[in-house]
């Protein structure tokens, strides 16, 4: 799923064409990705984009008159930018918003569709769709710890958390533990001070590295392929790869479509941390050290 960078490095790319520009006309191929129908969507056609901006992983157009169009990706939604009047796709297509200068389509590859498109009117109305976790760039060290330490929950959850913090999720969330050598299975309330603060920094500063990374990689040209990993990640997708740190192994938790990817040495003292569909498989043979895995 796109994530706070690679959701500024397609607002990055939109600014740049269709700012200013008039949404001409929205033309829908999958009924099921609309999610609301006051006001219509024709009620959009003919208005200037005067705005872009985040709201959590949504990306939002504020058009004329208070109208936002909000985007959320999901999983495999993706944007592309084609010449004026591409037709829309049959298969693994949404639909197309037409400009003078361009087409944008909203693809998604997946079987199951999950990205969606709201049409709301006003602040009050967009606000409704922010799932109120504080924005983790404007927020200060006391603001950060204050909402971590609001419930007692894993690293990994509390990071990924939209409630809690804004725009990060499960491939970022990774490089920045790694970073911080936490691990993602500490609970929030045993944090000490000294770690929040590394905690902070690393989010900070990753999450600034990566938009500012992605964002020159694209230089003019419209991003074509957006995912939340990149070749250039330390840990996150690298399962069994040496960690950049110390070369041990990179591990692995797989719960259900999510993979949190760890670094036993640097984060867990060297202690494996179980793996539900393993752990449940081997039992008493589950490795306890990155030790005895070597070993093994």
């Amino acid at each position: 799923m796109p994530e706070l960078p690679e959701i500024e490095l397609y607002l990055y790319a939109l600014r740049q064409r269709i700012l200013g520009e008039p949404l001409q006309k929205i033309r829908l191929r999958s009924p099921s990705l609309l999610r609301t129908w006051d006001p219509p969507l024709a009620a959009a056609e003919g208005r200037r984009v005067i705005g872009l901006r985040r709201v959590g992983k949504r990306i939002v157009w504020e058009l004329e008159g208070g109208l936002f169009v909000v985007l959320h990706l999901m999983i495999s939604g993706r944007l592309k930018w084609r010449k004026p009047g591409t037709d829309v796709p049959k298969k693994g297509a949404h639909g197309a918003f037409d400009f003078p200068s361009g087409t944008l389509l909203l693809t998604e590859a997946a079987t199951h569709k999950r990205s969606t498109l709201h049409l709301v009117q006003g602040e009050e109305a967009l606000a409704e769709l922010d799932r109120g976790g504080i924005e983790p760039l404007d927020a200060t060290l006391d603001e950060f710890a204050a909402a971590l330490r609001a419930e007692n929950h894993t690293l990994k959850r509390s990071l990924t958390d939209p409630r809690i913090l804004s725009g990060i999720g499960n491939a970022h969330s990774d490089e920045i533990l790694l970073e911080a050598k936490l691990s993602p299975m500490k609970r929030t309330a045993q944090l000490s001070d000294e770690e929040i603060a590394t905690l902070y920094e690393a989010t900070q500063r990753l999450l600034r590295e990566w938009t500012e990374l992605l964002t020159a990689e694209a230089g003019d040209r419209f991003p074509e392929k957006v995912t939340a990993f990149h070749p250039r990640m330390k840990v996150h997708g690298r399962y069994g790869q040496p960690c950049p740190h110390c070369g041990s192994p990179i591990q692995r938790i797989v719960h259900g479509e999510h993979e949190t990817n760890y670094c036993a040495r640097c984060q867990t003292g060297g202690r494996l941390l179980h793996d539900r569909a393993l752990s449940k498989l081997l039992r008493e043979d589950w490795p306890r050290t990155l030790e005895e895995l070597e070993g093994r």
